[in-house]
């Protein structure tokens, strides 16, 4: 059977759009066309060849995790896991970003490999989508053999991200060098902070990152150590850094941070990540858990802590997705309070505390999961007609 070329969402409880300056938008209903959003609000279950009745749920743009350490395929070497990119899926994630492929068996530390790896990286990940997810690979490791041409060269073939903070440098400021003649490229860099993740890398202190100025605080909350509470509030106070909270930090970080911010008026420098697979394990809800902990601890508002895990994102990387507009590909989250819960509604779970239960996952406008098989159960059921099977990897259990 081929897929529908319109698809109507009917029955929108509440309306999440993923952009900070205004986070709801007042429609019960929006209209997908050849995987794009075409109309918001004024659509019936006429307008569309399949009709997607939410029940009342809530409906907000696919989850972004802005720290994902994927390797090649589906695979992850670091926790031996099949399939953890299609089971980040039924976590609401649709799309993930590279800090490099760190975790790559026998990764190369020579020139020509550095580069090759990232431009390899860089090109299966546009044509290799576990589940339907979008997943913006081939990261540049910054080495202190990466000369400005090498920026400039890896650059015109695609590569557009680099992270630093694993190179071969005998101290974290003597890589200053290379993250200017990335940024010079046009490659955005993100910097690990924090004490040493894992074993042969250094601590990144809030000194090294006002000396480095690199576009992205990678886990400024800790990865999993954190940097210290009066440096952080230099980060926030005192720089324009785009600021990553990661589920693999450390939550009494995050919060102090988040206070910081929220006091500084910079939500909009905020963006969520997973910082998995790593020793902490592969956590297909990060980014839900993340967004309850901040909403239930540090009074972020739910609608704010949605648009630091999509739209805000989408602004810092040029994503095409990561909020419900016209012209935007439709790339939602169908979810609500889980069955049984004190909430009336995923808004409401979150600020509880409570991970929402969801109940559609769609990419391009294709349903890839149908009742994801790692929240809980959703309050309000989604029908879909004519019905459809569970796409590989989805299931309806």
């Amino acid at each position: 059977m081929l897929e529908p070329t319109t698809t109507a969402v009917v029955n929108i409880g509440t309306l999440l759009t993923g952009d900070l300056g205004a986070p709801f938008a007042e429609a019960e209903s929006l209209l997908i066309e050849n995987g794009f959003i075409v109309r918001i609000g004024g659509v019936t279950a006429a307008d569309g060849e399949r009709v997607i009745d939410v029940g009342g749920a809530t409906v907000g743009p696919g989850l972004i995790d802005s720290h994902c350490h994927v390797v090649m395929g589906d695979y992850t070497p670091r926790q031996q896991t099949v399939g953890f990119l299609s089971s980040y899926v039924h976590g609401g994630i649709v799309q993930a970003i590279s800090p490099g492929e760190i975790h790559t068996p026998g990764r190369p530390r020579e020139r020509d490999g550095v580069k090759a790896l990232a431009v390899a990286a860089a090109h299966w990940w546009k044509t290799y989508k576990p589940n339907g997810m979008k997943v913006h690979g081939g990261a540049v490791v910054l080495e202190p053999v990466l000369t400005p041409s090498d920026f400039i060269e890896i650059a015109s073939q695609g590569v557009r991200l680099a992270k630093y903070g694993f190179g071969n440098y005998a101290d974290p400021a003597d890589g200053l060098p290379q993250v200017k003649a990335a940024q010079a490229a046009g490659i955005k860099v993100m910097c690990h902070s924090g004490g040493a993740s894992i074993p042969g890398s250094k601590p990144i202190t809030v000194e090294h990152l006002l000396l480095l100025e690199p576009d992205v605080c990678g886990h400024v909350n800790g990865g999993p150590t954190s940097l210290d509470d009066d440096g952080v509030l230099t980060l926030v106070n005192d720089t324009e850094l785009i600021l990553q909270f990661v589920q693999a930090g450390n939550l009494r970080s995050a919060i102090h941070i988040t206070k910081a911010v929220r006091e500084a008026g910079a939500e909009h420098r905020v963006i969520l990540g997973s910082d998995t697979p790593t020793g902490t394990g592969v956590i297909p809800l990060a980014i839900l858990k993340t967004m309850a902990e901040l909403c239930s601890l540090a009074g972020v508002e739910p609608e704010i802590a949605w648009a630091w895990a999509t739209g805000n994102t989408a602004d810092v990387y040029g994503l095409e997705s990561g909020k419900v507009e016209v012209g935007r590909p439709a790339d939602l989250v169908v979810c609500d309070a889980p069955w049984g819960a004190m909430a009336d509604d995923a808004c409401g779970a979150l600020a509880r505390g409570d991970i929402p239960g969801i109940s559609a996952v769609i990419i391009d406008g294709v349903v890839r999961a149908l009742r994801s098989r790692n929240t809980p159960a959703a309050a309000r059921s989604v029908t879909v007609t004519p019905e459809i099977p569970p796409p590989p990897g989805s299931s309806h259990v």
